[in-house]
């Protein structure tokens, strides 16, 4: 296939995963094997993925303006943690072998899956358990989540969707906002890294951002017409699925 056809192929893949991973899924179920799929080496993969997936942040946040209404002082309050885990986690991308996480990743994404399928249930016994404890389970969950999203990262979405439900917001709308603005933060500055310092494919990148910008507008949208328990199980499903595969495929 040449190239302007692979560049096509890309953008339309991006849509199709913009819209999943703002919806609560994983974008880079559809969005990394694609890459690979066109010729493109792993690592280079990985980074041109991490790159494209800046376009989520405008998109989705566009998307998100009703539930991100009134969300500003968490974010200013979490923002910096995110990038302190996220800087420690590219540094250590750039200067280690790419398989450092690679047999725990899948049991991260299954407590961070189950974790979503038990949230309703969390949420009537953290009416019980002491504000102080989830204060300092919310921050050090996201510092350990936004290392791995610096480093590796498929799958940060679910476990920082989980988290945010499990802890503080238990409207998955809302929980769901917090966390593409986030992910989208910690994209801008594993972003800025990559592009100095790291293998992006720039012919791949352009066209796949474009496509997750288009459809991540559109992703918000579905959270708030599919029922909750539905979006919940799908949204484990994938993780559960993607834990299985990254198991049987650790390289």
């Amino acid at each position: 296939m040449p190239w302007p056809a692979e560049a096509v192929l890309l953008a339309l893949v991006g849509v199709v995963a913009g819209m999943i991973g703002s919806a609560g899924g994983i974008t880079s179920l559809v969005s990394y094997p694609a890459l690979l799929a066109v010729g493109i080496r792993p690592l280079a993969a990985h980074v041109t993925n991490t790159f494209a997936t800046l376009g989520i942040l405008p998109g989705a946040s566009i998307g998100s303006r009703p539930e991100l209404r009134g969300q500003l002082p968490r974010l200013r309050r979490w923002a910096p943690i995110v990038a302190v885990g996220t800087a420690a986690g590219v540094a250590l991308l750039l200067s280690t072998p790419n398989q450092l996480f690679a047999r725990v990743v899948p049991y991260l994404l299954c407590v961070a899956a189950l974790g979503l399928l038990v949230q309703p249930w969390v949420a009537r016994w953290k009416e019980t358990t002491s504000e102080r404890a989830i204060r300092f389970a919310l921050p050090l969950g996201l510092l350990a989540i936004s290392l791995y999203s610096g480093y590796f990262g498929a799958g940060s979405g679910i476990m920082v969707l989980a988290l945010l439900l499990l802890t503080v917001e238990d409207d998955l709308p809302r929980a769901n906002a917090l966390k593409n603005v986030l992910l989208g933060f910690a994209d801008l500055l594993a972003c800025i890294a990559f592009a100095c310092f790291g293998p992006v494919h720039w012919a791949a990148a352009w066209p796949l951002l474009v496509g997750l910008t288009a459809g991540s507008v559109v992703g918000p949208a579905i959270t708030r017409v599919v029922p909750g328990a539905l979006l919940r199980v799908l949204v484990a499903g994938a993780g559960l699925g993607l834990a299985a595969w990254l198991w049987a495929h650790p390289g």
